[in-house]
């Protein structure tokens, strides 16, 4: 089932906005068209030296292949790049493998190597030809200048395969639109982190074109991570007639990305790698246009209170400020949904100067009984068990009633797997026996007393 169209409110034209020269893509942004190397914002040296350092470690390439490997078009690009390297001696042509110069192979002379390892010994990059910062901040004030809304009946239809209620629903719908910040808090086992990732994965389900890197002073800053990154399915990078777009930016599925206890204060600052001598994006700029999800909240090394002052100015000024090695600060625009996640009581985190910074605290709280039925029967159909009402009921008077025992959402998921695990161990069919389940329930409750 196709997913309902998000509507996206278009604001009011900032004049004060830098206009851009870009192509459209279905009415969307996308990159603009490279004919020359002065498209690239690039200077001439600094991609001779990307293309040396290519060739230092690939040695014999085609100029095919260092197109593929820089991210920039031979004609009209990087074929002027190749004759400033050809009459400084740095390059020379040993053969051809087809019709022109882009087919021709191409190999590093003496004086060619001494030239990219004294490049290497200021960084190691030798990838996608980066962006400048400003057609960075420029792509990203086009692609997210239209807020995100939804409505009720779309958020029933995208979560209609969950166990949420209508009142849960009145309250997330909301908190999505406002683009800000959500503070999810209750119980575990009751599917926080899971509202957090199918409503991001859903809703966030649009696509973005991000750089594979950006340049600042010559110092290149990763941004693309084809871990946290997910490929959108249309990676077309022609441009209606055959012109084709800048290739160093790449298209994907507005990001989700979710950190837990492992998170630092240093993690969401540039990481510089001291080794390879260029940085990496922090989270939330790989985030940016998307959603970041802070999940087990108040369990990472540094205190939430920490934490939480490390996102005033982003939350409430719209731009983050990160900092080179150098000591310069870089100022990044802030599109990005930040979703705190917690098990832990609010009151115990942080005080409630702090968590009125949060626009919306909504509180996951255990299923009622009707629900943790609802959320049984849908389990054991996906696991192939047969559903039984006397079994459940059996199981809710022994396990939790006469025990005082709370429910939590997840507990039919666990308790099914416990006793399919079990039945493949007798060599048994799994069915909801009072033995079977009394086995089960045995094996995954804690006997506290």
């Amino acid at each position: 089932m196709s997913n309902p169209p998000i509507n996206r409110i278009q604001p009011k034209p900032n004049p004060n906005q830098p206009r851009q020269a870009t192509g459209e893509l279905g009415g969307a942004w996308s990159p603009p068209p490279l004919n020359s190397l002065n498209d690239t914002g690039l200077n001439l040296l600094a991609v001779a030296e990307l293309v040396l350092k290519v060739l230092y470690f690939g040695g014999y390439m085609s100029g095919h292949t260092i197109s593929d490997i820089v991210k920039l078009p031979f004609t009209g690009v990087l074929d002027s790049v190749i004759d400033f390297l050809k009459r400084e001696k740095f390059i020379e042509v040993k053969g051809s493998g087809g019709l022109g110069e882009a087919s021709f192979q191409y190999l590093i002379s003496n004086a060619g190597a001494a030239k990219a390892r004294e490049a290497l010994e200021r960084s190691q990059y030798a990838g996608p030809a980066p962006v400048t910062l400003q057609q960075y901040i420029a792509s990203l004030r086009s692609q997210n200048k239209e807020r995100l809304i939804v409505h009720e009946e779309q958020m029933k239809t995208v979560t209609n395969h969950l166990v949420i209620s209508d009142d849960m629903l009145a309250r997330i719908g909301p908190a999505i639109n406002s683009g800000r910040s959500m503070f999810l808090y209750g119980p575990p086992g009751n599917g926080k982190t899971t509202v957090a990732e199918q409503v991001g994965r859903l809703v966030l389900g649009d696509t973005i074109w991000i750089p594979y890197a950006f340049d600042v002073d010559g110092q290149i800053v990763r941004v693309f991570d084809n871990v946290n990154h997910e490929l959108a399915d249309d990676m077309s990078t022609k441009l209606g007639t055959g012109v084709v777009m800048d290739p160093r930016w790449v298209r994907i599925r507005r990001p989700m990305i979710m950190v837990g206890g492992e998170l630092t204060l240093s993690g969401l600052d540039l990481v510089y790698d001291s080794i390879n001598k260029y940085y990496e994006a922090p989270f939330q700029v790989k985030a940016n246009g998307g959603m970041f999800l802070i999940d087990d909240f108040g369990r990472q090394q540094v205190r939430p209170r920490d934490l939480l002052n490390r996102w005033i100015v982003p939350l409430e000024k719209g731009v983050d400020f990160l900092t080179l090695a150098t000591g310069r600060k870089i100022e990044i625009p802030f599109f990005v949904l930040i979703v705190f996640s917690t098990n832990i009581d609010p009151r115990d985190l942080v005080d409630e100067a702090f968590l009125r910074r949060i626009r919306h605290k909504i509180e996951i709280t255990d299923p009622t009984y009707e629900q943790f039925r609802d959320i049984f029967k849908r389990v054991c159909t996906a696991k192939g068990v047969k559903y039984d009402e006397q079994a459940l009921a059996y199981l809710l008077k022994e396990w939790y009633i006469s025990k005082n025992r709370a429910l939590r959402a997840v507990h039919p998921r666990d308790l099914i797997n416990q006793l399919l695990d079990i039945a493949t161990y007798l060599n048994k069919p799994p069915v909801l026996s009072k033995d079977m389940i009394d086995r089960s329930a045995a094996s995954y409750f804690v006997n506290l007393d």
